[in-house]
């Protein structure tokens, strides 16, 4: 045996050193072998072994961490999963991206159909949210179960958030119109999501964390998920639902989920063995078939569910940034459908909007410039231009769609006698409750034809806010009207909008008309002075052109039976809303 001293210039602490390097990676290779193949030994074949099962991540990091010295000459570096060195770090962040953007879009996809069939937007989302968080919370936690095949089970669980997700709100909208039990349909279906998108960020990481130092990964995983979080929130309200809807979008994303999962095939390909790949591909294949075919039937699975929501056959259906529109005839003319409810009949419509306009008219001294909030239809505008002395009329109302609707779909269009497209109309689509605090112009005449406050995001145009901004842009003479619901429904609703305005500074007188499509259906009067409604009168002129109202009908509005007498309410404020608490109670009770 040769002495030590026969290599001159080396230390005899690094030979031992790379001798048990030597010993240890060997042991390594052996263990790493013996996993895969049972009672095998042949170390001959370790090339074969890399290319056939996943190393035991902590011997590796045990051994990395303990002989981390002279890399290039490392034995132990060759356990590393040969060719994950290869992929590109950005493909796999990417897949981050993706997994954040699919889950957000699931979740405000929930939030907002629960919004539109439900109401009261904020108790949907918040509801929607939270049991979002929730699952991902359990899906993060039954993660920890998974202790083999991760980049095999991730591609699953990929597909089946595909597949759920992709699938929930074509789901959703036809339990709406055909179950009685939808909340549970609804938060059961987000609650699966939910454990699916929660599993897929753990196990990704305990995939990338071969590539990366602990917090690194983190930060860069999370930094991916954020930015994903991010894109979604941009893209669902600006681009997804005005140009897509909620079943195009949800099938869209769950189409990417699918090819995400299909594509992981190859990207983790060095963690996967031979065995069940082409299965995995095979249902990739089938889930992105699937919804690519529900996809392009998107209108027939929508028609299939409001088909049974609505009585009449739809002429018109359309999904704006801002609800749902449609359009639906019967035997006995058309009705408008805002999210699922009713706005008028053409039948009777002419009841609503002439008691809705014509007293507030003739209460006004001689109105030159009238502003109309709502109303978007132009049924209201088509009885304020009967009136040669109006000189203006500005239409402030939130959604485009519904304006161009009301101008240009021909049944609508001669309704409104092309009430819209008369020069003396302005309309301006914006949110009134911002533009009200803008104009400098003041108006003699308000006419306020807003939907029903269900929502928050309606039941602040009739808080003490709002009202109070809207007394400082009318004259002195001035008259508003507003549409208040039914009183005989909805007495605390009603007045507590009545209640509301004189707290804002206005006299307020109540009224009501029957409306066959609605029944009992309540108004409000209101100006700076004290108004009388027993002075109304209808000119004769103006009369003529009615189908409903004259001067005695018109003074017989004002008239309150026992059943409709005031009830003490609180008032609707910004912060509080009562209003909506109110109208949710009254007309859930009533259905």
């Amino acid at each position: 045996m040769k002495s030590d001293h026969a290599f001159p210039g080396v230390d005899r602490s690094v030979k031992v050193r790379d001798g048990l390097k030597s010993v240890i990676a060997g042991l390594a290779l052996v263990k790493c072998h013996s996993t895969c193949f049972g009672r095998s030994r042949d170390l001959t074949n370790i090339r074969t072994v890399h290319n056939s099962c996943e190393p035991d991540n902590r011997v590796r990091r045990q051994l990395v961490d303990e002989t981390n010295t002279d890399h290039e000459s490392d034995p132990i570096r060759l356990i590393r999963p040969p060719g994950m060195h290869k992929t590109p770090l950005f493909l796999l962040y990417l897949n981050v991206l993706v997994i954040a953007t699919c889950g957000l879009i699931y979740e405000l996809l929930a939030g907002t159909l629960a919004s539109y069939v439900l109401g009261d937007s904020v108790t949907q989302f918040s509801l929607v949210i939270g049991v979002y968080l929730s699952a991902l919370g359990v899906g993060a936690w039954v993660s920890n179960f998974v202790k083999t095949q991760l980049a095999r089970c991730f591609l699953e669980v990929e597909l089946a958030v595909a597949l759920v997700g992709g699938l929930s709100a074509p789901i959703l909208f036809v339990a709406f119109a055909f179950v009685s039990w939808f909340q549970i349909a609804l938060f059961g279906m987000v609650f699966a999501i939910g454990v699916l998108v929660g599993l897929e960020l753990p196990l990704l990481m305990r995939i990338l964390k071969d590539q990366l130092d602990f917090s690194e990964l983190v930060s860069r995983v999370l930094t991916f998920d954020y930015i994903g979080a991010l894109l979604a929130s941009i893209l669902f309200p600006i681009f997804l639902v005005p140009r897509l809807g909620l079943i195009r979008t949800s099938l869209l994303f769950g189409i990417l989920n699918a090819l995400v999962g299909f594509w992981g095939t190859w990207l983790l390909r060095p963690l996967l063995t031979n065995r069940g790949l082409g299965g995995i591909r095979g249902r990739a294949v089938l889930v992105a078939g699937i919804l690519i075919i529900a996809f392009i039937k998107a209108d027939r699975l929508t028609s299939l569910a409001e088909e049974n929501i609505f009585p009449n056959q739809i002429v018109h259906s359309e999904t704006t940034p801002y609800q749902r529109i449609v359009v639906t005839k019967g035997n006995r003319g058309f009705q408008l459908y805002l999210n699922g409810n009713l706005q008028f009949n053409s039948v009777d419509e002419y009841r609503y909007h002439e008691s809705l306009v014509h007293p507030a008219v003739n209460l006004s001294q001689n109105p030159k410039h009238v502003l109309v909030m709502g109303g978007g239809d132009g049924l209201a505008v088509r009885e304020l231009l009967r009136y040669p002395g109006i000189e203006s009329i500005t239409l402030v109302d939130i959604d485009p769609q519904m304006t161009t609707l009301g101008d240009r779909f021909q049944p609508l269009r001669e309704l409104s006698e092309g009430a819209l497209s008369d020069p003396r109309v302005t309309i301006i689509n914006t949110d009134a409750f911002i533009w009200i605090e803008k104009p400098e112009q003041q108006f003699d005449l308000c006419i306020i034809d807003f939907p029903d406050p269900g929502t928050f995001s309606v039941g602040k145009l009739y808080t003490r806010r709002f009202f109070g901004m809207l007394r400082k842009r009318l004259t002195d003479t001035a008259c508003v009207s507003v549409q208040c619901t039914s009183p005989l429904v909805a007495p605390k609703s009603f007045w507590c909008i009545l209640s509301t305005m004189e707290s804002a500074g206005f006299h307020v007188q109540a009224f009501h008309a029957p409306v066959p499509s609605f029944g009992v259906w309540g108004f409000a009067l209101a100006g700076p002075k004290n108004l009388e409604p027993e002075a109304l009168t209808i000119p004769a002129s103006i009369a003529s052109q009615l189908r409903y109202l004259n001067t005695e009908n018109a003074r017989k509005l004002f008239l309150v039976p026992p059943d409709l007498q005031r009830v003490e309410t609180e008032i609707n404020r910004l912060n509080n809303q009562i209003l909506v608490r109110y109208y949710e109670t009254e007309w859930s009770n009533q259905n």
